[in-house]
């Protein structure tokens, strides 16, 4: 399981890391890194995507769902069937708002054993045939910032654009609690498993990401602030244009 992750996820990062690092005007990791974090925000796009409009979905149909639940109010499993008949009609999935975040562990991942290996010198049995081996990579960023050792800068700024990214998502149609008539009920688990954890996240996730960031190497700091200011931007593209009002049936 070990040689299969290092060989579908470390490898390919590490060969694009160093062939950025070499093909980038100074030499310099972390705008390599940056790079690279750029080609992994554009291979996520298609589900960042899927998502926004998951997301979508939950918005226009929520007219929907305020008039099952008064239809139907005295009828307790009639509604709950009614809306998870909905939910599948509008093809909506609200767990499907994590996905993007949870891909991203594999490659936080990965990285971090990437950057773990190449500090310094490093194997280049590892190394393509076509990427030439840099020799000793310098870990210092813009010539201020050692990216080999924790940066508390780059981890406080990466939890505040944490925050403003989670914040963003919530305030444009994140999965939201399901109706208190079929909590409970199979069909409405994910619903309500999503709404926890977007809220959970808002709050946590930016705290956890400026603790953990003060123990990790300031290499993986700059990925995850990149990544988050590469999200914020992406989701006010995405958020510009207001969904159109479905009426109440």
């Amino acid at each position: 399981m070990s040689h299969l992750f290092n060989l579908i996820l470390v490898q390919p990062i590490l060969n694009l890391l160093v062939w950025l690092y070499g093909v980038i005007p100074g030499h310099d990791i972390g705008l390599a890194i940056i790079a690279l974090t750029c080609v992994v925000k554009i291979v996520l796009h298609p589900l960042f995507k899927q998502q926004i409009k998951q997301q979508r979905a939950l918005q226009l149909i929520q007219p929907k769902i305020e008039e099952i639940r008064q239809k139907f109010k005295d009828d307790k499993e009639a509604q709950a069937r009614e809306l998870m008949a909905l939910y599948k009609a509008e093809k909506v999935n609200p767990a499907a708002s994590c996905l993007p975040l949870l891909l991203q562990l594999p490659i936080f991942i990965a990285l971090f054993n990437v950057l773990r290996s190449i500090t310094g010198t490093f194997d280049s049995g590892l190394l393509y045939p076509f990427v030439a081996h840099p020799g000793a990579i310098n870990a210092v960023f813009l010539g201020l910032i050692d990216l080999s050792k924790p940066a508390w800068m780059l981890a406080v700024a990466a939890g505040a654009v944490q925050f403003v990214q989670s914040k963003q998502m919530m305030s444009h149609g994140a999965a939201k609690k399901p109706p208190t008539e079929v909590e409970g009920t199979p069909g409405a688990k994910d619903e309500s498993m999503a709404a926890m954890m977007n809220k959970q996240m808002m709050y946590m996730l930016p705290v956890m990401t400026v603790v953990i960031g003060f123990s990790l190497p300031g290499a993986l700091m700059i990925y995850w602030f990149t990544m988050s200011v590469l999200t914020v931007i992406q989701q006010w593209y995405m958020f510009r244009e207001k969904p159109a009002a479905v009426p109440t049936p």
